[in-house]
Order: structure tokens, then sequence, then C-alpha cells
């Protein structure tokens, strides 16, 4: 946003929202995955295998087409790693951004 705009929706209440803060379906499954296991690479033990079959399956849920499910899946994942998946994504879109 520019500044004016972001003066205008400071003025009106609004909050400047990342695009990433709603993902749809489709961005799930193409950003989740690699989100999600980055943040499992550092994991302990049973959290990290318990993380990485939920984004297994979920990344086969995407493949049929299932996206709902695969979200859930995604976002069963993220909270056994102590995170929501909004928060994965976003991490991931910043660090992407920067390089």
């Amino acid at each position: 946003m520019r500044l004016t705009e972001l003066a205008i929706a400071a003025a009106l209440g609004f909050a400047a929202v990342p695009a990433i803060a709603n993902p749809s379906p489709s961005e799930i499954c193409a950003v989740a995955p690699g989100a999600l296991r980055t943040l499992a690479a550092t994991a302990e033990g049973a959290t990290q295998r318990r993380a990485l079959r939920d984004i297994q399956l979920g990344e086969q849920l995407c493949e049929a087409r299932n996206r709902p499910e695969a979200a859930r899946k995604f976002r069963a994942a993220a909270a056994a790693l102590g995170t929501d998946l909004q928060t994965a994504m976003a991490n991931v879109t910043k660090t992407a951004a920067v390089q």
C-alpha cells in the first residue's frame, strides 16, 4: 500500500492485512507443504513424524483435488509444530521476498 492508502485505511479503522492472511485452497496446496517441511526439519522425534505424516497426506489430498481436506491436514501439521498455517505460510513468503 502507498502511504496515502495506509493513512486512509488507518483513518477508516482498517488494518493492513498481508495477502497470505486468508490464503485460497490453491495457495495452500502450493505453499504450505514447503513451509511446513521447513518447520518440521527443526522439530523433535514424534512431533516431526506426526507433522510430516500430515504434510504427506495433505499433499496427496491436493493431488486428488480435495483441497479443503488438504488444508485441514496442513493445519494439523502446523498445530503439531506449535504454530498456525497462516503464520507458517507468511514466514516462507517473507523469506522468499527478502531473497
